[in-house]
């Protein structure tokens, strides 16, 4: 089976592995009609309409928004338009509404009027985020927001003085209440459907870390077979009429002990990686759908591993170290499970020396900024 790799940024990971081709595409936000021409192209040159998944917000967006004009090219799935409109947070939040998928008081932000209106009935802490990760990355150089898919306000006044600071760039954003619990109340459930709506794999794993702390993307997870998370987040993509890949994050409430959305990443993700590790090839499954194989549904097979994103797990176990978030042992006693990994593979040299390159260079730069210690500071008195 031949398999191509295409993106907008040469400096991706991606480029450097030794899998499958790899295509430079106009970027589909900004050149939007180039990039359909190129899709176009491609299959042309690829022929046999190859099946089209997606590995980013930025291509989920655009094949909802071009999916007419590339069904005749590619298989893909039915589903592209509403899974586009997933990957917006005012969209994903109202679609959770309506379908009754429990999530923490949210809020779609315009003016700094509808802001004060979700503070009056908020509890606090809460979030502000942007509709799309990638809106906050075209803010200036220098606004300490930039590479943030979400920021933290402990009162009131700190979310008014964060959205202030977006305002006159991204008026539009979304404000949340942060759920209660630690890091550890956070699980990801990863699955795949078929064309006719049917589920054919999915697994449950729970965070054990992140980074950055809180506000992260998982570092570190293990298989966790829930009931009531599979029946919550199976329930509410089968009311969708949801068919192909989807990634659902959410956390246990530490209040009141309620499962409550965090996300919903509707194509491949990093955490989404640990699937096959489980014993359910999601893209392999979702590949024979769309080619119509009608695969049998695949139950999970394997469950005693933690699987690692190196680039994450590296810097995010310094800060966890030096913030008290994390003690010795216990970081110890993580890695005695069995290991898989999203990203360090010897047979991949060239992508894996890159990404260990910058994972240990980013945790250079914390260890720096934390006094150069892998241990909590003793407070006053203690």
């Amino acid at each position: 089976m031949r398999t191509s790799g295409v993106d907008n940024n040469p400096g991706v990971i991606g480029f450097r592995s030794v899998y499958g081709e790899h295509h430079l595409c106009p970027d589909p936000d900004t050149a939007g009609p180039a990039w359909l021409d190129f899709m176009k192209s491609l299959a042309q040159k690829l022929g046999q309409r190859p099946v089209l998944m997606c590995a980013a917000d930025i291509f989920v967006a655009a094949l909802g928004r071009y999916a007419r004009e590339l069904e005749p090219y590619y298989r893909f799935s039915p589903a592209a338009e509403l899974q586009a409109a997933l990957c917006t947070k005012e969209r994903q939040y109202a679609l959770a509404e309506q379908y009754g998928m429990p999530r923490p008081l949210t809020s779609y932000i315009q003016s700094k009027a509808q802001l004060s209106d979700f503070v009056e009935r908020a509890r606090f802490p809460c979030l502000l985020k942007p509709r799309q990760e990638r809106e906050w990355a075209s803010l200036p150089e220098s606004h300490p927001f930039r590479p943030k898919k979400a920021v933290l306000a402990g009162s009131a006044s700190d979310l008014v003085a964060h959205y202030s600071s977006v305002e006159p760039y991204r008026p539009e954003a979304v404000a949340q209440e942060m759920i209660a619990g630690p890091d550890n109340n956070k699980y990801c459930y990863l699955a795949v459907y078929a064309s006719d709506g049917s589920r054919l794999g999915h697994c449950i794993v729970r965070e054990l870390r992140c980074f950055p702390a809180q506000l992260g993307s998982a570092s570190m997870v293990r298989h966790d077979a829930c009931r009531d998370i599979d029946e919550i987040c199976d329930t509410f993509l089968r009311k969708l009429g949801y068919v192909g890949l989807c990634e659902i994050e959410v956390k246990r409430d530490a209040l009141d002990g309620a499962v409550k959305l965090i996300e919903v990443n509707p194509r491949f993700s990093g955490t989404g990686d640990c699937s096959s590790y489980a014993g359910v090839e999601v893209g392999w499954l979702h590949y024979l759908d769309l080619i119509g194989q009608n695969p049998a549904p695949v139950e999970p097979l394997n469950n005693d591993f933690h699987h690692i994103i190196a680039f994450l797990e590296v810097p995010g176990v310094v800060t966890h170290l030096a913030s008290g978030l994390l003690a010795w042992p216990e970081l110890i006693r993580s890695y005695r499970a069995p290991l898989a990994f999203y990203d360090f593979n010897g047979r991949d040299l060239r992508a894996t020396v890159k990404t260990m390159w910058e994972c240990f260079k980013n945790a250079a730069v914390i260890f720096r900024r934390n006094g150069f210690r892998l241990w909590p500071r003793k407070r006053d008195g203690a």
